[in-house]
């Protein structure tokens, strides 16, 4: 699934605006990676790390764009379809997920970042200020609706089964000592329940879109926890192109030290970098779609 002046990675729905038009605008052009060594990457926001991936690009004979979409369903649909030819804005849930849900075959390439997924709240300081039957929002699709509710269980404000899994739902609560109502939301709508709520989950990216400074979370998870790989956000192909050598070169121009310099100056050092190889994110995608069969 990134808080204000400066956006990320991002694991969430988001509303449908311009990203129809712009996907069409791009698709027909008939250029592949290893084709016109032109790539399209869609992206969500804005990305400049990509800009400096994009200058480093043309010493190697490629042109990177990137498509911005506003829509999390779109840019798994726009890859599928070969209107651009990479994507980098999710998570390996939300990728496993939109695999079963659109009978895709997408496959991660390469892994970015891990961004802590927060509780926030408009009228309350810290943790242990929510009161007796505090209302709590969260995001309602699967990929982080499970995310979500393990945040409020790593916060010791609910407990879960031991086999509620990475998408567990509010039935799978077994202890809720507070009371806290939960009600599970569009993701894009968390920020605006904060007006009511006691307190919402809000993923990064959308968090930062409504001008929430991630600094103010009551609660965040640790991104540098194994628990966080099922939530490695990353580069994505066509599962029959993800061997593409000029892919390969994007994967290494994304590692680099430029870009990396960007990722921690836009992210405020949120971020953080697990470099996985490809077979063990695909490995792990295969797991977790496993998990979501069952």
């Amino acid at each position: 699934m990134s808080a204000a002046p400066l956006r990320r990675r991002r694991s969430a729905l988001a509303l449908t605006t311009t990203a129809t038009a712009l996907a069409l605008l791009v698709s027909g052009c008939g250029f592949g990676g290893s084709d016109g060594k032109r790539i399209r990457v869609g992206v969500s926001g804005d990305s400049p790390e990509w800009d400096v991936l994009a200058k480093e690009a043309k010493k190697e004979g490629l042109t990177v764009e990137t498509v911005v979409f506003d829509d999390y369903s779109l840019p798994n649909k726009a890859l599928s379809a070969g209107d651009i030819e990479l994507n980098a804005f999710q998570h390996l849930v939300f990728l496993a997920q939109s695999n079963t849900e659109n009978k895709t075959d997408i496959a991660p390439v390469a892994a970015t970042t891990v961004v802590p997924l927060g509780l926030y709240s408009g009228k309350h300081k810290q943790l242990a200020d929510l009161p007796d039957g505090a209302s709590v929002t969260l995001p309602n699709d699967p990929a982080n609706q499970g995310r979500g509710l393990r945040v409020l269980e790593q916060a010791k404000v609910i407990e879960l089964k031991e086999d509620a899994g990475l998408f567990a739902t509010p039935d799978d609560i077994t202890a809720n000592p507070k009371h806290i109502k939960i009600t599970p939301v569009n993701a894009q709508q968390t920020p605006r329940t904060l007006k009511d709520a006691d307190a919402a989950i809000i993923n990064d990216g959308v968090a930062e879109l409504a001008g929430i400074d991630a600094k103010t979370a009551l609660f965040k998870d640790d991104p540098a926890s194994p628990q966080s790989v099922p939530y490695l956000n990353v580069i994505a192909a066509r599962a029959d192109r993800k061997d593409d050598p000029d892919y390969a070169k994007i994967v290494k121009l994304y590692a680099s030290q430029a870009v990396q310099d960007e990722v921690r100056r836009t992210s405020n050092g949120t971020a953080h970098h697990i470099d996985l190889p490809a077979p063990e994110l695909q490995a792990e995608l295969a797991r977790i779609t496993k998990q979501l069969a069952k």
